[in-house]
């Protein structure tokens, strides 16, 4: 009974919590994409030094925790600019998320037949084009499944946000709970939310999924 007090004498303060999350998630997912789509596109140009940039780039965000690219871009960014912190953490998780979402694009768009581009050549389009109108709206398809676990593992992973000071919903829990010095409940509660953004973000995917599945 007590979670559930929690639960409903707290929710105005973890409705802004979860208005930051979801603006955090929002705009620094959005960024990971074109991140994504840009070293993607790296990668596959065949040309040796982009390769290596992205495939630098990779590694580095898969080989350190996002918690520490977090803190080093956060540190490094107020050292040099007057940045406001809900960038500062934008800025650190679109960079990791930028990673995968690259991986996966790349994947998708390789996954297309080589048939397809040389269709677009025999029209008279060039690569650039050919790549725009032909490949990447087929590979875009293909990837939505993959770009929807991504979207919400970045979702979750904006919760370590809180440790730069920031009260998305992972920080209001945080707060309230040494406030009261009752961490449980407020984490429990703070994990419903969370179950409850990825379920309904599980739908959305899965509808799109169909949708496009239906029109193919």
């Amino acid at each position: 009974m007590h979670f559930f007090d929690v639960f409903i004498n707290s929710y105005d303060v973890f409705l802004d919590g979860l208005w930051i999350t979801f603006k955090l998630s929002l705009a620094s997912l959005v960024i990971a994409f074109f991140i994504g789509l840009f070293f993607a596109v790296l990668k596959i140009s065949n040309i040796r030094i982009l390769e290596w940039i992205a495939d630098a780039y990779i590694w580095i965000v898969r080989g350190t925790p996002l918690i520490v690219q977090i803190f080093i871009l956060f540190y490094g960014l107020t050292d040099i600019l007057l940045i406001p912190m809900f960038w500062a953490g934008v800025a650190g998780l679109a960079f990791h998320s930028g990673a995968y979402i690259a991986e996966i694009i790349r994947g998708a768009i390789q996954s297309i037949e080589k048939g397809q581009r040389e269709a677009g050549r025999s029209l008279g389009m060039s690569t650039s084009l050919t790549m725009r109108r032909i490949i990447l709206p087929q590979a875009f398809r293909r990837a939505v499944p993959s770009l929807g676990n991504q979207f919400i593992i970045g979702i979750k992973d904006s919760s370590l946000v809180s440790f730069i000071g920031m009260q998305d919903l992972f920080g209001v829990a945080s707060t309230m709970g040494s406030n009261s010095f009752d961490y449980l409940s407020y984490f429990f509660t703070v994990a419903v939310y969370y179950l409850f953004i990825v379920l309904v973000l599980t739908v959305l995917v899965n509808r799109i999924e169909k949708r496009l599945a239906v029109s193919d």
